[in-house]
């Protein structure tokens, strides 16, 4: 059965912090937020359209810090939510917040309106990354919240930022690491984007700041979603969806509209590397199964021209008995 999401976007007009890479006074200005009346019209129109296409997923509020905004108007929305969960189509209720925005109160009020999954602003586990960053949260205030959540028995999700300010590669593995101690079920990573409005673009402007290349990005994510698989952690998203809004946007980053894509034809170029340097140089077939052929052969044949400058001239081929490790190698015929 294919999963979806209802998403429905929820500014916090009344953040007190204003990080880096955000404006939220910007988007409260030009985004209004949904209203309960819309949650519950499309809900009803997801719903009818998921059990006529054998289709199961979420409610999902985000956008913003949804435990931070006005308590009337948090109620008002998971009112409207909560008796579209029936735990077959409609399997619970997810949404995002700051990790300085979770109490006990706050998340027994979330269950009790059937929140099965609470994602957390996590951006860095360095404090100095925070403090520069103008977050408003510490390391151990992901920590904490992180417990409460798993504590009251919820679905935890983490979101982190590579490429901040005063961030390093280093420092985005070691939050890696930390994010993994706390296991979360779920990752989004979300490389940084220098976007209009946003302190980040008044540095980007005085050259204080330079953003992580595509390239660096590639590499990077290839490394984190190659991490966090091995830990048994689900990684959801890695980059922002592709929208007008976010390209029209844009000063300066590593977009890309198929990036998470790019990042695993990377993760297997580097297995097929170190597969075939187990082997003498010379023409090899590669078998992959067909959902990883293309990434396999890379955008615009990267991957087979990387291999070929290691002297292992390949061709990429699909695999023959579905189900069957994720490389495998022969000697190509002839």
């Amino acid at each position: 059965m294919k999963h979806a999401n209802l998403s429905f976007f929820v500014p916090h007009a009344g953040c007190p912090h204003r990080c880096s890479f955000c404006d939220q006074r910007a988007i409260s200005g030009s985004v209004c937020s949904v209203t309960p009346q819309q949650v519950r019209s499309q809900c009803e129109k997801a719903l009818e359209h998921w059990r006529t296409t054998s289709r199961r997923g979420e409610i999902a509020f985000f956008g913003g810090s949804f435990t931070a905004i006005p308590r009337e108007q948090m109620l008002s929305l998971l009112e409207a939510a909560a008796p579209f969960v029936d735990g077959e189509t409609v399997t619970g209720i997810r949404c995002s917040t700051r990790p300085d925005c979770i109490s006990p109160d706050i998340l027994a009020l979330l269950r009790s309106y059937r929140v099965t999954a609470v994602e957390l602003g996590v951006q860095s586990l360095d404090n100095r990354v925070l403090v520069e960053n103008s977050r408003g949260h510490t390391a151990e205030d992901v920590r904490s919240a992180s417990a409460l959540i798993r504590e009251f028995g919820l679905e935890l999700g983490h979101q982190m930022m590579p490429g901040l300010p005063g961030d390093s590669p280093q420092e985005v593995m070691q939050t890696a690491r930390g994010i993994a101690l706390m296991k979360p079920q779920t990752v989004r990573i979300y490389p940084t984007l220098v976007l209009r409005g946003t302190q980040l673009a008044q540095w980007y402007a005085q050259g204080r700041y330079v953003p992580l290349s595509l390239e660096e990005t590639v590499e990077l994510g290839s490394r984190l979603l190659e991490f966090f698989e091995g830990q048994g952690i689900r990684v959801i998203r890695l980059g922002l969806h592709a929208s007008g809004e976010v390209e029209e946007n844009l000063l300066a980053g590593p977009y890309h509209p198929a990036l998470r894509e790019l990042c695993e034809s990377r993760r297997l170029f580097y297995r097929m590397k170190a597969a075939l340097q187990e082997l003498p140089q010379g023409n090899w077939e590669v078998l992959v199964p067909q959902r990883q052929l293309s990434m396999a052969i890379g955008q615009k044949r990267q991957n087979i021209e990387r291999l070929g400058e290691l002297g292992y001239r390949v061709q990429i081929r699909v695999q023959e008995s579905p189900g069957a490790a994720d490389i495998q190698i022969r000697p190509a015929a002839g």
